[in-house]
């Protein structure tokens, strides 16, 4: 006869699930720049074009506001905000400077390859303050790269054009190829972006940066297409437990 006493009930397996590596990525990049000083704020993933384009200073003639390149919704009066810079435009009309925010999440644009996705996740970033220049700005972002891939990665900074931002850079980091990878945008603050903001362009200035976390992981975790990172492929997602 089986001992009355013997535990019978099934045996459950204590198998935990772990952080996606996406969620990893945005977490480590948004406390070391909350280690920096910046605060945290949020906004609508639904944008009207007002806050997404124009508070932005991009002209309604830009090629960032057509069909093939945004996600209109309600009859085009508004978009799936195409980055998080609109954000920043709400926490500037609610604060006065100085101030430094960051906003991460997802945004939307109509791409889909091997190094774009339709949807992706962007952490941005603003400072403005009384003598804010181009030179604070490139301290903050070798503090950035350096602390995300070590203090002997090699970057660079190229000129470029955002209409937010004058001047502007695209910053790239040397590969273990020896190959420049593109890692982020970034500029001092357009004064027309202030001003639409209701801050006095003589008296403050700033700086912006933006950064695609998907970019940023694949390049630390060496993969090599976007969408595996949305395959739900166990195998793949256990690699980063």
């Amino acid at each position: 006869m089986p001992d009355s006493k013997e535990d019978s009930s099934p045996k459950l397996i204590k198998e935990f699930g772990s952080h996606h590596p996406i969620n990893q990525m945005k977490d480590s990049i948004m406390n070391l720049l909350l280690s920096f000083g910046f605060e945290i704020i949020d906004g609508p993933e639904i944008e009207t074009e007002e806050f997404n384009f124009d508070m932005l200073n991009i002209k309604k003639s830009h090629p960032a506001r057509q069909m093939h390149d945004t996600f209109y919704v309600d009859n085009k009066s508004s978009v799936l905000r195409t980055h998080t810079s609109p954000v920043q435009i709400r926490g500037m009309l609610e604060k006065d400077p100085p101030f430094a925010f960051i906003s991460g999440g997802k945004v939307y644009r109509k791409d889909d390859d091997a190094t774009h996705l339709p949807m992706f996740h962007q952490i941005e970033g603003i400072y403005v303050d009384k003598g804010v220049n181009f030179a604070n700005l490139k301290d903050l972002i070798y503090k950035i790269i350096q602390s995300l891939f070590g203090k002997e990665i090699r970057l660079r900074f190229r000129p470029s054009y955002f209409p937010f931002t004058e001047p502007s850079a695209e910053v790239d980091i040397l590969s273990d190829e020896e190959k420049w990878l593109e890692i982020l945008g970034c500029g001092v603050v357009n004064p027309i972006v202030l001003e639409n903001c209701n801050i006095d362009s003589n008296k403050y200035s700033g700086f912006a940066f933006g950064l695609g976390i998907e970019r940023i992981a694949m390049i630390k975790f060496g993969v090599n297409d976007i969408r595996d990172f949305y395959k739900s492929n166990l195998d793949f997602l256990k690699q980063f437990k």
